[in-house]
């Protein structure tokens, strides 16, 4: 019987400690979207969404490996693998050019991690897969164009 009621007072004392966390603002969403950049999710235009991440310069790279299906049977789930074989990457940028939004995401790695980036994506029409690879402060891109033969929108 003791075992259950300090079980309790121990359940009561933690969320009261979480209750005081939240009600201080030391615990909250707005560390999770610290990283929200809205002007680049917002973004109409590749370029746009490039420019909101400080990416306006660019320099073209055989060294990023895409692999996507040239023909994408169903553009609501398309497949694409992404490595990026320059030495000291440290972000992976996606953007899907046609879309209405076509900035993806940005996908962060830590020192000596392997760049590789796996993702299913939704593509509208047929389009180029554009990757900005980060290294050294330094920003690479490499694109493929992906056909798809069935709408990612319902089509």
């Amino acid at each position: 019987m003791h075992s259950t009621r300090r079980a309790v007072l121990k359940g009561i004392w933690a969320i009261g400690a979480m209750a005081a966390a939240v009600a201080s603002g030391m615990l909250g969403p707005s560390r999770a979207f610290a990283a929200w950049n809205k002007g680049a999710f917002e973004a109409k235009s590749t370029l746009d969404a490039m420019r909101a991440l400080g990416m306006a310069n660019t320099e073209d790279t055989t060294a990023i490996d895409i692999r996507a299906p040239d023909i994408a049977e169903n553009g609501a789930v398309v497949p694409i693998d992404i490595t990026s074989n320059i030495p000291g990457t440290t972000a992976i940028s996606v953007f899907i050019e046609k879309n209405p939004f076509p900035y993806t995401g940005t996908f962060d790695f830590s020192q000596g991690a392997v760049p590789y980036v796996h993702l299913r994506v939704k593509i509208g029409e047929s389009s180029p897969v554009r990757v900005v690879a980060t290294a050294g402060g330094k920003h690479y891109t490499s694109s493929k164009e992906v056909k798809v033969t069935i709408g990612g929108c319902g089509g």
